[in-house]
């Protein structure tokens, strides 16, 4: 999935937007791998890509995932640390002649992301940040996924079926257990565990690889149309 043109041929699409894929490095439960929101964020970067013109970027794969922590495989960074990478990476872009960076998020502790934005954006708007809830909403409903986002938060239907569209040899579909927790009130503060003791909320038995094509499908389409009116 990383980007294996050359500079020359970079040169020649002359893209008219680059995309920063921002995945993470965490427990999924026991039947996801620790790299699928870094999939999930390259796979909906590519096609976003391919059907606006613009430059996929590599990924950031290690993010801010301290709610995920005490869970074996679990790596992060502090917030700060994001923020620096995806100023600097912004910046560089900007320097290299993009007026408009794209950060494609799929993972939600990376709250801090949302500061970066508005802080950039003050002075001149160049910095979209996507996906926002509305579409993974659409998304959700275009595919016939049963779960809200809100209920699947984590290693549910709806990442379980994108993994068993775009990488389906990853899916331990032996190990896969629904785990309902709709309140999590102090998650913050407790961390995922204490509401999921394997670390999946959601229900990733309903997933399928149909409703990851749909999703996929969707989710390309509506960020494509938020990206394509801010070139003109």
């Amino acid at each position: 999935m990383i980007s294996t043109f050359s500079s020359a041929e970079i040169a020649e699409r002359a893209p008219r937007f680059a995309l920063i894929p921002v995945g993470a490095f965490e427990q999924h439960g026991p039947h996801l791998p620790v790299t699928t929101d870094t999939l999930i964020a390259q796979a909906i970067g590519a096609a976003v890509c391919e059907r606006a013109g613009g430059m996929l970027v590599s990924p950031v794969t290690v993010s801010c995932s301290h709610e995920h922590a005490g869970f074996p495989g679990t790596v992060s960074v502090s917030a700060t640390t994001l923020a620096m990478q995806i100023n600097d990476m912004a910046d560089s872009l900007e320097a290299a002649g993009f007026g408009l960076v794209v950060v494609l998020n799929c993972h939600g502790g990376n709250y801090v992301l949302s500061n970066v934005a508005q802080e950039r954006n003050v002075r001149c708007p160049r910095l979209l940040l996507l996906p926002a809830r509305q579409h993974w909403e659409a998304a959700v409903a275009h595919a016939g996924v049963a779960s809200s986002p809100s209920a699947d938060m984590h290693g549910g239907e709806i990442e379980t079926s994108l993994l068993l569209h775009i990488q389906p040899q990853a899916v331990r579909t032996d190990r896969i257990r629904d785990h309902a927790a709709p309140q999590r009130p102090l998650l913050t503060f407790h961390g995922m565990r204490h509401y999921a003791e394997q670390g999946i909320i959601g229900f990733p038995s309903r997933a399928t690889a149909e409703k990851g094509r749909l999703l996929l499908e969707k989710m390309t389409e509506l960020l494509a149309q938020e990206i394509l009116p801010l070139l003109d």
